[in-house]
């Protein structure tokens, strides 16, 4: 059972473990509609709707493999949540132990206000308050530090799927572009397609685009970076930047955030790189 302090967090943290698994599930589907698509293209003996339709297959794969890489991002900004619930489940016993003394201190007045007991319980009150000044900074500078952090992580993951899914698209209209529509009149046929290099070349071009693309939105500044092991104001950097998992690269490298593997020009699928975070969750994952 969770602690008061802790249970909306954790419902929180829960909720967001069901929406990551939706982006999921999104993402598989998808991708059967792109294999669907190419595999009834290849039925109609339309050798434009054949060629083109395996081609936007292709792409549209590609589009469902930016929600399994955003569910995996959105997994590092929740992992990042869950170091915030395990700070607040670790302040939690301070507050009940401080108001455990004072409900104490209240009854013997009541009941004994002569107790020599009471002296002592205030001692020990003025102890857990210190202690619990100690444990209520040490949280207030991991929520705001790791909120900052995992939101950062989240949007900035959002950004990158959207700019990436909107790329793919551009280049699915540019095939579309291919297609004759002129109508024909019973006993006439449509020219032979004479496009399928300038399809190929579309996928090429989108390939090259997904291993080029470079995070173009501004960095979140922070000044945590002067925050010692124990939560608490250390000797430090007075600023730095708050920098998503999925967009840390090494120093001097110009490597792009993701990088893709293979060609799509040659694959239904393209590798897509995944991220660890940064983020040790030390609790049960929910």
């Amino acid at each position: 059972m969770e602690k008061d302090l802790s249970k909306k967090l954790y419902k929180l943290i829960k909720s967001e473990g069901h929406a990551i698994g939706s982006y999921e599930n999104a993402g598989r589907e998808r991708a059967g509609v792109a294999s669907q698509l190419s595999e009834w293209g290849e039925e109609t003996n339309d050798d434009t709707i054949s060629i083109l339709s395996d081609k936007i297959g292709v792409l549209m794969s590609e589009i469902a493999e930016q929600e399994d890489q955003f569910a995996q991002n959105l997994e590092d900004s929740r992992a990042t949540l869950k170091v915030i619930r395990n700070t607040e489940r670790s302040v939690q016993p301070s507050r009940d132990h401080k108001a455990k003394i004072s409900d104490e201190i209240q009854k013997l007045k009541y009941k004994e206000p002569a107790s020599p007991k009471i002296q002592q319980l205030e001692q020990e009150l003025v102890r857990a308050e210190a202690q619990s000044l100690v444990a209520e900074a040490q949280l207030t500078n991991i929520s705001r530090q790791k909120f900052k952090e995992s939101y950062d992580t989240h949007f900035a993951a959002t950004i990158e799927r959207a700019e990436k899914q909107i790329m793919l698209a551009k280049h699915a209209r540019r095939l579309l572009h291919l297609v004759d529509d002129t109508p024909i009149v019973p006993g006439d046929t449509h020219p032979a397609f004479e496009h399928e290099a300038q399809a190929h070349e579309v996928l090429n071009d989108a390939e090259v685009d997904l291993r080029s693309w470079q995070p173009s939105h501004e960095p979140i500044p922070s000044n945590a970076g002067n925050l010692s092991s124990n939560a608490m104001p250390g000797l430090g950097p007075e600023s730095e930047t708050v920098t998503s998992p999925q967009h840390m690269e090494a120093p001097g490298s110009t490597a792009p955030a993701s990088t893709t593997e293979g060609s799509i020009a040659d694959t239904n699928r393209m590798g897509t790189s995944t991220t660890e975070s940064d983020v040790k969750d030390q609790a049960t994952a929910y």
